[in-house]
């Protein structure tokens, strides 16, 4: 019992470290690239690029990580819910609140797989870690950018989802 306790305070401190990141990065971050990079008086955006980013975007992509792994060991663990019946959203069970922490739980894969397969190697081009032409550079940051902000639109309805199973607001 002791480890899902333990579990249970990973996941809730990696998911904050992971969407607080995701609300620097669009909310603060990036209109503040836009206002440096319109500034001829200024530094630049350079130096948020070279050393607030990679570091922002490390910490990031390793805390969705951790929320993720540890949300899904709760599933398999925990007695009140399933992993298989969390992803197959407790169809079949007949289980609102499998179907409820399933939406989240789902939503939440969906934001690791945007972290990850798109973010993250879109934003190697961006920062310059990856060769990149300006025009793939400029591509790569569209693509970020978007995937970035489709996961702040997922993360309301995850963050209800995940919530409502736990306190059993459930549909």
């Amino acid at each position: 019992m002791e480890i899902l306790m333990i579990d249970r305070w990973l996941h809730l401190l990696a998911g904050v470290l992971w969407i607080g990141l995701l609300y620097y990065f669009n909310f603060v971050q990036i209109p503040a690239l836009a206002e440096a990079g319109a500034d001829s008086d200024g530094p630049g955006p350079a130096a948020i690029s070279k050393y607030i980013a990679p570091r922002a975007l490390l910490w990031f992509r390793w805390a969705a990580l951790v929320t993720w792994i540890t949300g899904a060991y709760y599933l398999y663990a925990a007695s009140n819910y399933t992993l298989h019946g969390a992803f197959t959203l407790g169809i079949g069970d007949n289980n609102s609140q499998l179907t409820c922490i399933g939406l989240g739980a789902w939503l939440g894969t969906f934001m690791l797989y945007n972290v990850w397969m798109i973010i993250w190697p879109n934003q190697k081009k961006v920062l310059g870690f990856t060769d990149a032409s300006e025009e793939e550079k400029a591509r790569a940051k569209r693509m970020a950018f978007l995937a970035s902000r489709a996961n702040t639109v997922m993360s309301i309805p995850m963050l209800f989802f995940m919530h409502a199973a736990v306190k059993g607001l459930y549909f």
